[in-house]
């Protein structure tokens, strides 16, 4: 396996329609470059503040996106679903109910930190089971199932889900997200420049490339 020399960072929440989005746009991108590319995943919680003391989401809490705001985002998903050849990836009205995903996002911080070589096929397993299977990664049996799926021990992955410490480190990258102006997701950042949304693979070029 070759080294990466190179990363470009990608904060994202695997609850996100436009990170499963951004995600085949850099795909694009990548199958592009002669040189690796490695991704240096950096975990958001779109729910924060939803969230409540004990992790779990309060959905009474109102967020200021009413059925206007969620009609903007099924028109911008199936216009770039189009744009992104993803015609694979599940309407929005299609997926489980109230999926949360604190754990699997816990469970991919964990594979990306201690088994680096198998976080991508975990990672993208993760975004396929929702976006296209449309199973429930908030689930903690399926994110086990998956792990089990991308040769990783379930056993352990169901452990580190459960452990308080990987979550408290979990809560500091979100925080440190919100410290580095990281508003909403996906962001793609290269150096010292960034840029927010499913942008097109010829942006991640230039982001990249021309930085």
């Amino acid at each position: 396996m070759s080294r990466h020399d190179d990363h470009i960072t990608m904060y994202s929440d695997y609850v996100c329609p436009f990170c499963y989005l951004g995600r085949r746009s850099l795909e694009e991108y990548l199958d592009t470059r002669e040189r690796d590319l490695g991704i240096n995943w950096h975990p958001f919680d779109l729910r924060s503040q939803k969230r409540g003391p004990d992790g779990e989401i309060d959905h009474s809490i109102e967020d200021g996106k009413d059925e206007t705001y969620f009609e903007q985002v099924r028109q911008n998903v199936a216009r770039l679903k189009d744009e992104y050849d993803a015609d694979e990836m599940l309407a929005l009205d299609d997926l489980p109910e109230n999926v949360d995903s604190l754990d699997a996002q816990v469970a991919s911080f964990y594979v990306q930190t201690e088994y680096p070589d198998r976080w991508l096929t975990f990672d993208e397993a993760i975004f396929e089971a929702l976006w296209i299977e449309g199973r429930d990664i908030g689930n903690v049996d399926v994110v086990v199932d998956l792990a089990e799926d991308a040769g990783l021990d379930s056993d352990e992955i169901r452990t580190a889900i459960g452990d308080e410490s990987l979550r408290d480190r979990l809560r500091e990258q979100f925080t440190e997200a919100q410290q580095d102006d990281i508003t909403g997701v996906p962001t793609f950042a290269y150096d010292e420049y960034a840029a927010r949304g499913a942008v097109p693979p010829e942006q991640l070029e230039r982001l990249v490339e021309e930085t």
